[in-house]
């Protein structure tokens, strides 16, 4: 048998250190959090704040964090599940959804904190609800690499459901069987692509009017048994029955 020559020896194995677990699964970037969760120390116990958006095949999660030494703590959280109750039943993980999804979630939060009457806010999503965030116009639909500017026609566009609305005057003309089974939710409660800029209009009212989450109308969950309890009442019924044998 040929020498094989060891790469790695016992004495890296005795020092490897195993990386944190959502690194070795891919899911937390600990050089990015480690920069977004550092505090000025001058700041001493002030929270520090961070807008932490992700997007699911059916949802989109938009919550408000910080960092404490026990864990992250929500601020507040809005998801697109939330929109039919403000009037947008279909296409909930598109970007006109993640917009208004992030607009409730700033108006959410401003009125959670007495604020919502002093920033009615004017600028994209959170942004629109009132929030400062720091952030690159890079980041928006309708922003053009070679003029390295934003459209703010492209990107009203986007925010109305515009892109949506062409894809569907799209199909309409070219691929109707197609139109009929991508769009059949739409059809079901009526929209049309002419109609979709009005829908997430009235959709933008309804959660300025009224951003506060619904209470969960499930039952409080039964209390569950705890096996020490029973184990300790178990052992003071058999102290007892000795006691009486005696």
């Amino acid at each position: 048998m040929a020498f094989v020559k060891a790469q790695k020896t016992r004495a890296y194995f005795k020092r490897y250190q195993v990386k944190f677990k959502r690194r070795r699964d891919g899911k937390t970037d600990y050089r990015a959090r480690k920069r977004l969760i550092n505090q000025d120390k001058n700041k001493y116990n002030t929270p520090k704040y961070r807008l932490v958006v992700r997007f699911t095949n059916k949802d989109v999660i938009a919550q408000i964090i910080s960092a404490s030494i026990a864990g992250d703590i929500v601020l507040t959280s809005a998801y697109a599940h939330e929109l039919p109750r403000y009037g947008l039943e279909v296409g909930l993980s598109n970007y006109a959804a993640a917009y208004c999804t992030g607009l409730l979630l700033a108006r959410r939060v401003l009125k959670q904190l007495d604020l919502d009457q002093e920033y009615e806010g004017n600028v994209e999503g959170a942004l629109d609800g009132g929030l400062d965030i720091p952030h690159s116009d890079k980041r928006f639909a309708g922003f053009s690499k070679d003029s390295k500017s934003l459209d703010p026609e492209v990107h009203r566009k986007y925010i109305y459901g515009g892109h949506v609305s062409s894809y569907m005057k799209t199909l309409m003309e070219d691929e109707p069987e197609k139109y009929q089974s991508h769009f059949s939710e739409f059809i079901k409660r009526g929209i049309n692509p002419d109609n979709l800029e009005e829908l997430y209009k009235k959709v933008h009212a309804a959660i300025r009017a009224d951003p506060s989450p619904k209470k969960s109308e499930k039952p409080a969950p039964k209390q569950h048994k705890r096996l020490n309890n029973l184990n300790s009442k178990a052992g003071g019924a058999d102290d007892s029955d000795e006691e009486d044998d005696d």
